[in-house]
This record gives C-alpha cells, sequence and structure tokens, in this order.
C-alpha cells in the first residue's frame, strides 16, 4: 500500500437530513419520519472514505468556528485525517438539507456551501508542498471555481494524479480539462458538462469521447446500478456495480466512489481494478444510512471483492 497521501481538496457541510414520505408543496407544513445532523460536504465525505479505505488523507478546505464547524473537527480527529491545511474564517460553515424518500432511499438535495466556498487559490498555493508529496489529487466542485481549476493545475504540474469529480454539476472552463487525470461524472454531470443525455451505455460512450476529446486523461462515467463506464485512448470498458446488500439510501454513494478510486490509484491499481474498488466501496455505503458515517472500512471492502 501506498503510504503517501491522498489529498482532498474540498468543501465541508453539515448535512442535516430528512426522512419523508412525501415532498410538501410551497406553503405546505409535513410530519417527517426523522431527522439527522453530521457531517457533509463532498468534499469532506470523499476523504472520510478514502481514510476508511485504507489512505492516510490530507484534506484542504475551510471552517466557521461554530458548532457545525465543530462536527468537522471531531470527525477529522475521530478518522485521522490530516488537518494542517483545514483553516478557519469567521464566515458560518455551511449545511446542506437532504430531503430522502423513506420508501425508495433516492434524495435531493440543497446545499449552501458558506465558509468553504471562501477557500482561495493563495491558501491553496500554501499547501504546495503537501500537495506535491501526494500519490493522489481529489477535488469536486462545491467549491469556488478559480480555486477548483487552481488546485488541478498545481497539481497536475507537481506530476501528481488528479481526479476532478464535477459534482454539482455545471459548465468548466476549457482549460480545467487538461489537468484532469480522471473525470468522474455522473449520469447527469455528463450531460451538464456535454449536452448528451446519458440513459444509456452508448450514451455515456459518446458523452466520455466529448470530454476526452477537450484533453481529460481518462473519464469515467458513473451510472448508480450499473456500474461505471471507463473510457480513455486506450480502452473502453463497462465495470458492473458490486452488490453488497438491499439500498437503504443512495445519498452520498458517489463520494464513496471517489474516495475509493482514490486509494486504489494512490496504492498503484490499474484502472479498471481501481474502479471496481471504488464501485464496492459505494456498494457498501448505499446499504447504510448517512453519507460520512456509511463510509466503510478497508477490510468490509476487502472481504467483498474477495481480497
Amino acid at each position: 500500500m501506498s503510504m503517501k497521501f491522498v489529498t482532498v481538496m474540498g468543501s465541508y457541510v453539515a448535512d442535516m437530513a430528512f426522512r419523508t414520505e412525501k415532498l410538501p408543496a410551497w406553503g405546505e407544513t409535513y410530519m417527517g419520519k426523522e431527522f439527522r445532523l453530521g457531517p457533509g460536504g463532498k468534499g469532506s465525505n470523499q476523504a472520510v472514505a478514502a481514510a476508511r479505505a485504507g489512505a492516510r488523507v490530507s484534506f484542504i478546505s475551510k471552517l466557521g468556528r461554530d458548532a457545525l464547524g465543530d462536527i468537522a473537527r471531531q470527525t477529522y480527529r475521530e478518522e485521522g485525517i490530516d488537518t494542517r491545511h483545514l483553516l478557519e474564517t469567521e464566515a458560518a460553515t455551511g449545511a446542506a438539507a437532504i430531503i430522502l424518500d423513506a420508501k425508495s432511499g433516492e434524495n435531493a438535495i440543497i446545499v449552501v456551501p458558506g465558509a468553504c466556498f471562501g477557500l482561495t487559490p493563495e491558501e491553496v498555493a500554501e499547501a504546495r508542498e503537501l500537495i506535491a508529496e501526494s500519490a493522489v489529487f481529489l477535488t469536486q466542485l462545491e467549491l469556488a471555481l478559480p480555486t477548483v481549476g487552481f488546485g488541478l493545475e498545481l497539481a497536475h504540474a507537481l506530476g501528481v494524479t488528479t481526479i476532478l469529480n464535477p459534482a454539482p454539476g455545471c459548465e468548466l472552463r476549457e482549460s480545467i480539462y487538461p489537468n484532469c487525470d480522471y473525470l468522474t461524472p455522473n449520469e447527469s454531470e455528463a450531460e451538464v458538462l456535454t449536452g448528451i443525455r446519458v440513459g444509456s451505455l452508448a450514451d455515456a460512450d459518446r458523452a466520455a469521447d466529448a470530454l476526452l476529446g477537450r484533453g481529460v486523461g481518462t473519464v469515467v462515467v458513473t451510472l448508480g446500478a450499473q456500474g461505471a463506464l471507463v473510457k480513455n485512448a486506450r480502452l473502453r470498458e463497462h465495470v458492473a456495480a458490486v452488490d453488497a446488500g438491499p439500498v437503504l439510501e443512495t445519498t452520498g454513494a458517489g463520494d464513496a466512489f471517489n474516495g475509493g478510486l482514490a486509494v486504489a490509484l494512490a496504492e498503484g491499481r490499474e484502472i479498471i481494478d481501481a474502479v471496481r474498488f471504488g464501485c464496492a466501496v459505494a456498494g457498501i455505503s448505499v446499504t447504510r444510512a448517512g453519507t460520512a458515517p456509511s463510509m466503510p472500512r478497508r477490510g468490509e471492502v476487502d472481504r467483498l471483492l474477495g481480497g
């Protein structure tokens, strides 16, 4: 196993999850089934997923000096995540309202990123030495886009393997794509980036081609229960999902996948094996409630894969 860091740059927000049998209409009040408060944000979730999956993880972000930020600080202590570049600000820590269907486990999410959105390129530059020591640099789109672009450019220039999980989906500057060794959109994010509706493997293949044409090294289109399509200049392969049991909640599945993928790549695995590892991490996570709390430990992943 690689002893280098997986460095994750991304968001932390407090997850406020409401489980309900229906969405209320505007102006309506409806009694839900359950409420939970815990650590969240795509970057934070991916950092926890990677740490539990066996990597040494460093997290670059920014928190408010408040009770919601304290949830994050406690989480990273418990998970052994390096926080030397976890900054603080007077701005309030962000939050996410997660609406969960009590029957299907599907979700709808509203994110207000708060303090982490104030992370600047200049502050990321101060982590240059850490990034240079890393095996993998992983980031997402819940930060200011100039900061995301700078982080990817810096890591790529330092020869560090880069992963961009383009979530939540939005249009990107063309200059970002060549700095992405791996780009991991889901179906809806692939459509936002390319204009191609992804409803089948053939659609995913066309979307991947469009992204490769912009300079991405390898595209991994995640397809939920259908696994993932991996494509680059040398290969095209569909990797099946890994079934770990009945689905309870899909929130955080993409974060589980990306954290697992980063760990496997940091360990030097070939891309298909790495994607299968990520699918196993995600497959376990969806059998559990919550985001960060649902992330599996390395032993669980190895047992599921027969390792």
